[in-house]
């Protein structure tokens, strides 16, 4: 089989750019004076119920039509506001988590992180994905979870110096030329933020739901609302939020210390409205773990911290139930 390396697909995405590009939902459109004035008249004209849904068509003309992932049932995304809440290492475990707590049940792991991929090192994976006889990317896989990440095509210091048009055109490619074989789940570990990764991939496949990552922390609850918000505008059900490093306990006195604060995400899904998922502790074996390529849910299966990322996957399922019916 051939192996898709990132010189290869730096070129191919290079060679795409001329493609016009897709207009995407929620972007702005600046109006001239011909179309203020209409605008004004069909103001005058119609009752304001009338306008918007006018509004609302004229928005959706030319928009992508969502197109599901072939083979996959259901893609569940975790976001995050801001970088640095374990955001990547709770995807990571929740994906474990989901086969943990179904065994018959086939989750795949989907690295959409393109400048900072955290896959390959959490998931103990490297080496250039094949290609099928298809011409699709391959996913590797560990622990029994299929995976793909830029991690995968570029060395483990290399920088990804791409603008926007480039980072939108590896997306697809990771979306739709990877053969993912058939998956229950698609956890799909998105970048920090609200930007346009985040908008192409809602726009470009159906999402079962989002789930929220955030420490107890205002300053990472203030990014993490904006997140929860976004997804509520591209119409994603928000599954709930997760709090993670909610607690750190001392392991010589059992003393519990709260580092980054108390409740603040739980208080935020009850403003919000929306599920509180769980809490993770803030635990070394968690990072230990992490950083040796062996999450905890597989390593140390019967710790409280892989308990923790079990019933968070527990909560994601039955809350994926809920918004189905």
């Amino acid at each position: 089989m051939a192996q898709l390396t990132f010189s290869r697909l730096s070129h191919l995405l290079r060679t795409s750019l001329h493609k016009p590009p897709v207009v995407r939902a929620g972007t702005e459109i600046k109006h001239g004076p011909a179309c203020c004035l209409q605008f004004i008249r069909c103001q005058r004209s119609v009752d304001s119920k009338t306008l918007q849904e006018k509004q609302k068509q004229h928005m959706a003309r030319g928009l992508p039509k969502q197109k599901p992932i072939t083979g996959v049932k259901q893609v569940i995304v975790v976001a995050s506001g801001k970088g640095g809440v374990g955001k990547s290492t709770t995807a990571v475990n929740l994906a474990l988590g989901l086969m943990a707590n179904s065994p018959s049940q086939s989750v795949g792991l989907l690295d959409a992180d393109i400048y900072g991929p955290s896959i390959p090192k959490l998931m103990n994976l490297k080496g250039n994905p094949a290609l099928s006889d298809n011409n699709l990317m391959i996913p590797l896989i560990n622990y029994g979870v299929p995976c793909m990440s830029m991690g995968f095509l570029v060395e483990d210091v290399a920088p990804i110096v791409w603008r926007g048009l480039m980072v939108m055109s590896a997306i697809e490619k990771l979306l739709r030329q990877v053969d993912w074989g058939s998956l229950d789940y698609l956890v799909v570990d998105m970048p920090p933020g609200t930007g346009d990764v985040q908008l192409s991939i809602t726009q470009n496949i159906p999402i079962a739901g989002a789930v929220i990552v955030s420490t107890p922390q205002d300053i990472a609850l203030l990014d993490a609302r904006r997140g929860a918000e976004m997804f509520k505008k591209v119409n994603v059900p928000v599954l709930g939020l997760v709090q993670n490093m909610s607690v750190f306990q001392c392991p010589n006195c059992n003393h519990q210390t709260h580092i980054f604060g108390s409740d603040g995400a739980r208080q935020l899904a009850d403003t919000l409205g929306v599920q509180f998922l769980g809490d993770v502790p803030l635990h070394l074996n968690i990072r230990e773990m992490s950083d040796r390529g062996k999450p905890v849910v597989v390593s140390s299966p019967d710790s409280a911290e892989a308990e923790a990322y079990r019933k968070v996957a527990s909560a994601v399922v039955q809350r994926l139930q809920e918004v189905s019916t």
